[in-house]
């Protein structure tokens, strides 16, 4: 985790999780394996604002990328949205992914009685299983099929005392424009090379878990124009965006591969592919949604012409 500055964003007037990091009584310190850690109770845009100033004015070391531990009770929603709404963090950070650590000693009361777990599993990129040690093997294979029936995508790692490959927190998402077999798994494709079965896509699972959390997912046969996929985001976003979990997919704009991905209200700039990662020119999409039906989003998309068939 060289050239990594942590954030720990605490709730209280104590904190305590940075003290079990490093013992300082300074906002920033630099740990021995080059990582800055800072511990703040503030709003997030200053937090990663002064991370910058302080980087540029050589005050920190030279960093490469930032990682958030939010508190167990935060919705990670709005810290998506602040690095896309903000002008200036837009400038200079990127999104990588989302990562959801799950207690598998109590994960399974904690899907069904606390809505904020389920929030975090639906629009992770990677779920961490701790204590899976201290559970038996079917009930880890119980909690591993409800956190894929809330989210078939994300992958799933288990974590043992704290022993976790550190290259396996980076690199989640879209980095670049370059196609890849990569691309299409971001996007939630399950790729079999020894079969000759169609690809499977984000959604195309039954969804048994409560608290109204669906995975729709929406398939366009024929290209369409960016201002007919626009038009209908933002009718959705405008109508619905609250309940607007997350939004992942690839679509044929006028032939074009165009990557779109958003949360709730904000999207991020729509990325356009150097080529196609497949044979497949559809354009698809996934909608994690909170109390919206998939004929909902079919008939906004619809309205504005821009839907063929739903997936």
């Amino acid at each position: 985790m060289n050239r990594v500055a942590v954030v720990i964003n605490e709730i209280g007037e104590i904190g305590i999780d940075n003290d079990l990091v490093t013992m300082s009584s300074e906002n920033i310190s630099l740990l021995a394996n080059g990582c800055i850690c800072c511990s703040v109770r503030t709003d997030m845009q200053e937090t990663l604002r002064d991370l910058f100033a302080r980087r540029h004015t050589g005050e920190i070391p030279e960093f490469d990328r930032v990682i958030i531990e939010t508190t167990g009770l935060a919705d990670p929603a709005p810290v998506v949205q602040t690095l896309v709404s903000d002008t200036m963090l837009e400038a200079q950070y990127r999104l990588d992914g989302l990562v959801t650590l799950v207690d598998g000693f109590n994960g399974l009361y904690q899907i069904e009685h606390q809505a904020e777990v389920v929030k975090q599993l639906a629009i992770a990129d990677l779920v961490l299983i701790s204590k899976s040690d201290l559970i038996t093997s079917s009930d880890l294979d119980l909690l591993k099929s409800q956190i894929a029936e809330i989210n078939p995508s994300a992958k799933i790692l288990l974590v043992i005392n704290g022993d976790l490959d550190p290259y396996s927190l980076i690199n989640l998402g879209l980095s670049s424009a370059r196609a890849s077999a990569k691309t299409l798994s971001f996007l939630g494709t399950f790729l079999n090379d020894e079969s000759n079965a169609p690809p499977k896509y984000l959604g195309d699972f039954s969804q048994k878990h409560n608290r109204n959390i669906k995975t729709h997912s929406l398939r366009f046969l024929e290209p369409f124009t960016w201002e007919a996929a626009s038009s209908a985001l933002e009718l959705l976003t405008t109508l619905r965006g609250a309940d607007l979990l997350r939004v992942k997919g690839i679509l044929n704009i006028e032939g074009n591969p165009v990557v779109i991905q958003g949360v709730q209200h904000i999207f991020h700039p729509p990325v356009k592919l150097d080529a196609w990662p497949s044979d497949d020119h559809t354009s698809r999409a996934v909608f994690i949604t909170s109390n919206i039906s998939a004929e909902t989003i079919e008939s906004l998309f619809k309205a504005v012409g821009a839907i063929t068939k739903l997936g």
